[in-house]
């Protein structure tokens, strides 16, 4: 455990991605099996221990350390795992030696939430400061120190000297501490096998077109719908359904798996259908449709009935067998487009392509485009392969223009990682009618990004010199400053005492210049909603 503690706490304080991929490399190359595997696994987000949550840490430090100086510690540090490791109390007994990474895994995962207190203490007693925090981290899943998932792959694939397009090819039908992997990469031994299985394949992404001129006579045009991206799999037998991240979400729509008989690997946007939901009938419903599918792990006849999803196809992979993702998109659009007679009408159609003729007339019709379910405009070069992650001049995404509302600060929140030091999460609301009237303020948002550096550290400072009021962590300011709010659409919500939810908030400026009063009003934001 000291050297994954040390390996940890090297990738917090290391800045550089080259150095981070060092330290992992160098750490997955010395230790040993299955160590490196489990420490692998809880960098990546592969580990799950159900019975430990954060309020297990909370409990325990509450009955060892006093409840004042615990709770103006945690809202000082902004960081549950790093206090709780610094405020721990040495045992005043001797005991065990260290545990390794693979016993405090056992350990865990053994663990259930009548046991998983006593458990954790004793590992903790065991462990130095460092120890804790580390432990802390893979047992709540929250490691947070500057290091993807994607970091983690290209430092395996330098560590042993292998091609990172092939460890992502191989990933995901392996389990935790991946001993196939390890020894296919370090040992020599033949490589596991990823062709009987229905496994999840890299996607292909885009760059932002931003300032960038492109040739339309090279490129197709296609809309970004507002769902998921997921992939469809079906290899012998067997289907499955991924997310973006390569989780297996399947359970969550069962129609989709026994829709896909034919041997492929699809790519598409999952969306659910309804005109009762703010769609066009037959076709795409908003995000908020999607969302009440997302996440669950059973799903009930009637919610199979109101929200019935269906994928808009993208592109194909992979055909009987037959890997195109060598070929140009053309040719694997063609491909596409003669498989979707084989296909059910209920669970598939195709994402169209966008005629224009040039840039500017492709620009008005992306600027009409406001469709709940329309994100914006893809461009993707004819002659492009399918290739994983984002490569330069084969795809770019164009988003439509973000709608703006004027809105008044009313909390703010400490974050996490390297804005632990920071109020960095803001909630703002806008008026319930007239604020001259006598008029409330109601939240209608949360974001925490949006803004530069040297504006966070101005916003942290005017939340702590107009702090009037605090709640735990939050606290509450007077309803001075009006923030101006760029965000992709607003939906109806019932969970919201405002009644609307918008999609993909972030602060768009500053507006210290303007009066509270002058903000918007919640009709202003309820007319941004589709019908």
């Amino acid at each position: 455990m000291e050297r994954f503690a040390a390996l940890v706490d090297g990738l917090v304080y290391t800045r550089s991605r080259n150095g981070k991929l060092a330290l992992l490399a160098q750490y997955l190359r010395d230790t040993p099996d299955p160590d490196r595997g489990w420490a692998l696994a809880a960098l990546t987000d592969g580990l799950n221990f159900p019975a430990v949550k954060a309020g297990t840490i909370r409990a325990l430090l509450d009955a060892r350390v006093d409840e004042v100086l615990w709770r103006l510690s945690r809202d000082y540090v902004g960081d549950t795992a790093e206090t709780a490791s610094l405020l721990w109390p040495e045992p005043q007994t001797p005991q065990p030696p260290t545990p390794s990474v693979s016993e405090a895994v056992e350990v865990l995962a053994g663990a259930t939430r009548a046991t998983a207190a006593e458990r954790l203490a004793g590992l903790l007693d065991r462990l130095d400061a460092n120890g804790r925090y580390a432990l802390l981290k893979l047992a709540t899943g929250a490691m947070r120190i500057g290091l993807s998932t994607r970091l983690a792959k290209v430092a395996f694939a330098q560590a042993f000297g292998v091609d990172v397009e092939q460890v992502e090819e191989l990933w995901h039908g392996q389990a935790p501490p991946y001993a196939d992997l390890f020894a296919w990469a370090a040992d020599g031994a033949p490589p596991p096998d990823a062709q009987s299985l229905p496994l999840f394949r890299q996607f292909m992404l885009a760059q932002p077109l931003e300032d960038t001129v492109v040739d339309l006579a090279a490129f197709a045009a296609e809309w970004k719908w507002d769902g998921i991206r997921v992939q469809l799999v079906h290899v012998a037998g067997q289907t499955g359904l991924y997310s973006r991240g390569g989780d297996d979400i399947s359970a969550s729509f069962p129609e989709l798996i026994g829709a896909l008989q034919v041997p492929a690997v699809l790519d598409g946007e999952l969306l659910v259908r309804g005109s009762h939901q703010g769609g066009e009938a037959g076709g795409a419903a908003s995000f908020n449709a999607l969302q009440q599918r997302l996440g669950r792990k059973s799903v009930s006849k009637a919610m199979l009935a109101d929200y019935p999803a269906f994928v808009r196809l993208y592109d194909v992979l992979q055909l009987q067998g037959e890997d195109l993702r060598p070929l140009g998109w053309a040719a694997r659009r063609a491909r596409l487009e003669a498989l979707m007679p084989q296909l059910d009408p209920q669970r598939f159609d195709i994402s169209a392509v966008i005629e224009a003729d040039n840039l500017d007339q492709l620009a008005e019709i992306r600027a009409r485009a406001r469709d709940d379910a329309i994100e914006g405009v893809m461009l993707k070069r004819r002659d492009a392969p399918y290739v994983s992650g984002r490569r330069a001049g084969l795809w770019y995404k164009w988003k439509r223009d973000p709608l703006l509302i004027d809105c008044v600060l009313m909390y703010a929140q400490r974050g996490s990682g390297k804005r632990s030091s920071f109020y960095s999460d803001f909630t703002f609301g806008c008026w319930d009618g007239d604020p001259d009237a006598g008029a409330d303020l109601l939240p209608v948002g949360k974001a925490y990004f949006g803004f530069t550096d040297e504006e966070l550290k101005w916003l942290d400072r005017h939340v702590r010199q107009h702090t009037v009021n605090r709640f735990g962590p939050v606290r509450e300011v007077d309803r001075q400053l009006v923030l101006e709010v760029a965000f992709d659409s607003v939906h109806a919500s019932k969970r919201h005492k405002s009644g609307l939810a918008m999609r993909f908030p972030r602060i768009h400026r500053i507006r210290s210049d303007k009066p509270a009063h002058e903000a918007d009003r919640l009709d202003t934001l309820r007319a941004m909603v589709a019908d």
